[in-house]
C-alpha cells in the first residue's frame, strides 16, 4: 500500500497498476488504500479506462467501493474530456447507497462545462441545494464557466451575483468567467465593473 501510494504521489500510474498486479499474481488481500492510491495515480495521469478498470476489479475483489473511488474516477473522466462516462458514473453513485459530496458535483459539472452541456451543469447545480450538499469556488466556477461558453450571460451574472453574497472566496477564474461571458453578450459596462471590481479585490 506505502509503495502504491507513492506512485499515486508522483502520478506514476504505470507503476502503481504493476504493483497491483503483483499483488493479485501473489494472492496479497486488497484493501480500499490499494485501490484509492492506485486509481488516485491514474486520475492524476488522466487515465480513465484504467481507473474504471481498477474500480471493476475492486467489486471482483469484495473490496467495498466508496465515494473517494467513485470521485477520482469521475474525475479522470473528467481530465480526459469522457463527460459522457463522468455522468454514468456520477449517476451509478445516486442510485446506489453512497453519499454524493462537494467533490462528486464539482467533477461532474466540470465534465459537463468541457462538454458545453450547460443545461446539466446547471441542474447539478441546482440539485446541490436540494441535495444539502455544500457548493464551493469550484462549483461556481465550472457552472459559470459552462454558461460563458454557450454565451449565457445573464445566467453566469446570476450566479456571479450568488457567489458575491455566499460568503465563499472568489478568486481570478471566477471573475475571468463572468467577465468573458459579459463580453460575449456585448456587456461592455458590466465588463468594466467586473474589472475595477477584480482590482479592488487584489
Amino acid at each position: 500500500n506505502a509503495a502504491i501510494s507513492a506512485c499515486g504521489e508522483s502520478s506514476k500510474w504505470e507503476k502503481a497498476l504493476q504493483l497491483v498486479s503483483s499483488m493479485k499474481q501473489s494472492g496479497v488481500e486488497f484493501s480500499v488504500i490499494t485501490f484509492n492510491a492506485a486509481i488516485s495515480a491514474c486520475k492524476d495521469s488522466g487515465k480513465w479506462e484504467e481507473a474504471l478498470k481498477l474500480s471493476a476489479m475492486m467489486t471482483e475483489s469484495a473490496v467495498e467501493l466508496n465515494t473517494i473511488i467513485f470521485n477520482a474516477v469521475i474525475s479522470s473522466c473528467e481530465k480526459c474530456g469522457n463527460w459522457e462516462r463522468a455522468l454514468q458514473i456520477f449517476s451509478r453513485i445516486r442510485q446506489g447507497n453512497l453519499e454524493l459530496d462537494t467533490v462528486s458535483f464539482n467533477a461532474t459539472i466540470s465534465a459537463c462545462e468541457k462538454s458545453g452541456d450547460w443545461e446539466k451543469a446547471l441542474q447539478l447545480f441546482s440539485s446541490m441545494g436540494h441535495s444539502q450538499v455544500a457548493r464551493s469556488t469550484i462549483t461556481f466556477n465550472a457552472t459559470i464557466s459552462a454558461l460563458e461558453k454557450v454565451g449565457k450571460w445573464k445566467e453566469a451574472l446570476q450566479l456571479f451575483s450568488i457567489i458575491t453574497q455566499s460568503g465563499l472566496g472568489l478568486d481570478t477564474v471566477t471573475y475571468n468567467a463572468a467577465i468573458s461571458a459579459c463580453e460575449q453578450g456585448g456587456a461592455w459596462e458590466k465588463v468594466l465593473q467586473l474589472f475595477a471590481v477584480m482590482k479592488q479585490e487584489d
